[in-house]
């Protein structure tokens, strides 16, 4: 297997399991929500790219691998075979491993440095939702 589709597949992962965890087994049906997080709408998106590309049978398939996967987001190997699954398609699919490159967000090269100074502050390399003022809670 060649290492473009394995660091394709690592790079995809934590995109999968947020989109599992936002959307469900549903993942596949539903609409791009506004009230989901970036990420995990980018990982909604890779699973579909995925699964137009596959045949009716292999969209079967994957639809039980991704269901599977969402109903046990705790079980390693649900996650497993979902990746197994996405890199047995990126192998069969040179068009497909273009547009999953194209969907991912280039990641950084050389060292990256964060800083955060003074109270309250944070620091991360990316940052989808912060709250550092006192009482507030983020709707549920």
């Amino acid at each position: 297997m060649s290492a473009e589709i394995v660091g394709l597949v690592e790079q995809a992962g934590p995109y999968l399991t947020a989109a599992l965890g936002a959307y469900g087994g549903a993942v596949l049906t539903r609409a791009e929500s506004t009230a989901v997080d970036a990420t995990s709408n980018l990982g909604r998106r890779i699973l579909h790219v995925v699964w137009r590309r596959r045949g009716e049978a292999e969209q079967a398939a994957m639809e039980a691998v991704v269901h599977d996967a969402a109903e046990n987001l705790e079980d390693t190997d649900a996650a497993a075979a979902l990746r197994q699954y996405v890199k047995r398609a990126l192998r069969e699919d040179a068009e497909l491993r273009r547009e999953l490159t194209e969907l991912l967000p280039t990641p950084a090269t050389g060292p990256v440095t964060i800083t955060a100074s003074g109270e309250r502050s944070i620091a991360a390399q990316t940052i989808t939702t912060a709250i550092t003022g006192d009482g507030h809670h983020p709707d549920r």
